[in-house]
């Protein structure tokens, strides 16, 4: 059981862990290592360094920093977050059951998913058919047929939430390959998809080479989970794509926070290592209080 886990190895991620560690608190860092800014080539507008240096060297030193003053941190595909009787447990890909990440706090600070699908009738469908987390609306789809838009890790992650409740499951990715070495055999439409279709609620897929699928639901999970997923899988409330959280970077569910470019404003470093900070005093504080 640890006493944070922080999803997200960037600069809100890592400031906040800092902060909490040096406390005297047990904090776990899980990152894939990817994001914007390990793709910026130079930065030149942050404090303190004189020289430019690129977004993979100001990572791999936060990362350093981090190590140093005995933070665990894994890189692994985090693909969800759920309840248990003892706090959140934050789930990722190819877990096995002996490896649980428990905490009694979460703090999301994956920045932000600038991907996120633009098809036809995706967005009209939202809530009618069209779902982001398979772990809160499976249930409404018992004994029906279903999708899972993606060919990764995150897409079997929700289809193995479907499988035991849907009468049908299938992986749509969209013209592209499905991941290797999958843990489930599972339908696989490799097409690619013109839009959605139907009347109050989604009702049909249409494909680009002019057939079409029944379908009765489909679930978004393309490329890996970002701050939005997590958020509403635990029913956080989100606004024009971001995570919202009040002074105290506490999201709407009590003991998950939110940090960084997923809470939205300005995306700038700074900005991420401010949230950060206040995200780990904040907990700090809480954390202190439940000892006395």
């Amino acid at each position: 059981m640890y006493d944070v886990i922080i999803i997200g190895g960037g600069p809100a991620g890592i400031t906040a862990g800092i902060y909490i560690k040096r406390a005297g608190f047990k904090v776990l860092i899980i990152s894939k290592g990817e994001g914007a800014l390990i793709r910026t080539e130079k930065i030149e507008n942050y404090y303190g360094f004189e020289i430019p240096i690129s977004g993979k060297e100001l990572i791999e030193k936060g990362e350093k920093q981090a190590k140093n003053l005995g933070i665990e941190l894994i890189k692994k595909e985090v693909i969800g977050i759920k309840y248990t009787e003892s706090g959140f447990e934050v789930m990722v890909a190819n877990q096995s059951k002996d490896d649980r990440y428990v905490a009694k706090t979460v703090v999301i600070a994956t920045g932000v998913n600038r991907n996120k699908p633009n098809m036809k009738g995706l967005q009209e469908f939202e809530g009618k058919g069209v779902s982001y987390c398979a772990v809160c609306d499976a249930p409404f789809y018992r004994n029906k047929d279903v999708a899972v838009l993606g060919n990764g890790e995150y897409a079997i992650g929700e289809i193995e939430e479907l499988l035991p409740i849907a009468k049908s499951v299938t992986m749509l990715t969209n013209g592209k390959e499905p991941i290797e070495n999958r843990s489930i055999d599972v339908q696989i439409n490799d097409k690619k998809i013109r839009e959605f279709r139907g009347s109050n609620k989604i009702e049909e897929i249409e494909f680009e080479d002019d057939s079409s699928q029944k379908i009765d639901g489909v679930f978004i999970a393309q490329g890996t989970a970002g701050c939005l997923e997590f958020a509403k899988k635990l029913g956080a409330k989100t606004e024009n794509n971001n995570i919202v959280v009040n002074d105290e970077m506490q999201t709407s569910i009590e003991n998950i926070y939110a940090c960084g470019d997923c809470t939205g404003g300005i995306l700038q470093i700074s900005k991420a290592v401010y949230e950060g900070t206040k995200a780990g005093l904040v907990i700090i504080n809480k954390l202190r209080r439940k000892e006395n």
